[in-house]
């Protein structure tokens, strides 16, 4: 097995020390698993990249309804009881 040396800051070296003891795991199989997580997920960057927003991971949805109002969120027809309690 290879070797490699990494600087953690303290605050990271904690965090991987706690979830190394609550998962009953060395800090080095820990690390192993996380790396091997990371590098089999699709798209993901090394950069320190903003997460996906709402949009990015429902783009595959917009556009999937057909046959609704054109106007729906600004007619004021359609938002005269918007936020009744119909119940």
């Amino acid at each position: 097995m290879a070797v490699i040396s990494l600087k953690l800051t303290e605050a990271l070296d904690a965090q991987l020390t706690e979830q190394a003891q609550r998962r009953h795991l060395s800090k080095s199989e820990l690390v192993r698993r996380a790396l091997t997580a990371f590098l089999q997920s699709p798209e993901q960057g090394v950069d320190d990249a903003a997460p996906p927003s709402a949009a990015d991971l429902l783009a595959d949805l917009v556009g999937c309804c057909e046959g609704g109002p054109a106007d729906l969120s600004t007619n004021p027809a359609f938002l005269a009881d918007f936020g009744a309690n119909h119940s």
